[in-house]
C-alpha cells in the first residue's frame, strides 16, 4: 500500500477556521484526530478518527496496530485480572476497533452494541447515547450469560468526549449484574476537568472501580454560537449543491 495512506492526517483545519473549534492536547494528538462539520442539533462538529480507518482512509496494519497495543495496555491495567474481562465495543464506530482490542487482551470474549431489534431476540441490554443520530443501542448476544460473569467489563470507543454514554451503559448492566471493575478503552480521551470528576463520583456512587485507558488526550475548545455557525454553514453548502466535475 502506498506510504502516503500510512501517514494520512486529516486535520480538520477547513472546519476549525469557519467554526473556529480547537483541539488542545497531547503531542500525539494531531496524528490521531482531526475534526469535521456535523449535521446535527446537538453537535456542529465531529471528531474524526485518523487511524480507526473508518473516516480516513488507512492502512490495515495501522488500524489493527492501535486496537492491539490499546488492548495491551488495558491488559497491563487489569493484571491478573485480564483472563476473566469481557470487551464491549460501541456501534457503529468502534465494532472493529473493539476486536482489535480483545485481540490485545488475549482470549477475551467480545460482542458490540446494535441499533437494530432481532425478532424473537431478548435484549440482555440497553442503554442511550443523548449526542448521536440514533440514540439508542441493544445488546444482543447469542448467550446472555456472557454478561453476567463478575470479571471485568472493558468498554472500547474511539473517543471519550463527555462520558454520558458510558456512564448510561455501566449505569443498566451493573442494575442487571453487577460487578467490581470497568475499564473504558478509547483512541483518545477528550473530557474535560468537570467530565473527569464526574466519572468519579459515579464510580464511588456504584461502588465499582471505573478506569480510563487512551492512547492519547486533550479537549474541545468550542467558540460561544458554534452550533448556529454550524447550521448556517451546512445550510450554505447544502443548497449550493454538489459541484460538476471536471472534464480530463
Amino acid at each position: 500500500m502506498n506510504n502516503a495512506v500510512n501517514d494520512a492526517v486529516w486535520s480538520g483545519s477547513w472546519v476549525a477556521e469557519r467554526l473556529g473549534v480547537e483541539l488542545r492536547g497531547d503531542a500525539g494528538l494531531p496524528a490521531l484526530l482531526g475534526l469535521a462539520l456535523r449535521r446535527n442539533p446537538k453537535r456542529a462538529h465531529l471528531l474524526v478518527s485518523n487511524v480507526l480507518g473508518k473516516h480516513v482512509p488507512q492502512a490495515p496494519s495501522v488500524v489493527y496496530g492501535h486496537g492491539v497495543r490499546l488492548g495491551r495496555r488495558v491488559a497491563e491495567r487489569l493484571g491478573g485480572e485480564a483472563a476473566r474481562a469481557v470487551v464491549l465495543g460501541y456501534a457503529e464506530t468502534a465494532t472493529g476497533l473493539g476486536h482489535a482490542v480483545a485481540d490485545g487482551l488475549g482470549t477475551a470474549p467480545y460482542l458490540h452494541s446494535t441499533r437494530r431489534p432481532v425478532a424473537r431476540v431478548a435484549p440482555a441490554g440497553g442503554f442511550e447515547e443523548s449526542h448521536s443520530h440514533a440514540t439508542s443501542h441493544l445488546l444482543l448476544p447469542a448467550d446472555p450469560a456472557l454478561l453476567a460473569g463478575e470479571g471485568p467489563l472493558v468498554l472500547v470507543d474511539d473517543e471519550f468526549s463527555t462520558g454520558n454514554t458510558v456512564v448510561n451503559t455501566i449505569r443498566d448492566l451493573h442494575a442487571r449484574h453487577p460487578r467490581r471493575r470497568y475499564v473504558v478503552a478509547a483512541l483518545v480521551d477528550m473530557r474535560s476537568a468537570e467530565d473527569t470528576a464526574r466519572m468519579a463520583r459515579f464510580a464511588e456512587e456504584i461502588g465499582a472501580r471505573v478506569d480510563l485507558v487512551a492512547a492519547a488526550s486533550g479537549t474541545v475548545l468550542l467558540p460561544e454560537g458554534v452550533l448556529e455557525k454550524g447550521r448556517e454553514l451546512v445550510a450554505r453548502h447544502e443548497s449550493a449543491g454538489p459541484r460538476p466535475h471536471a472534464r480530463p
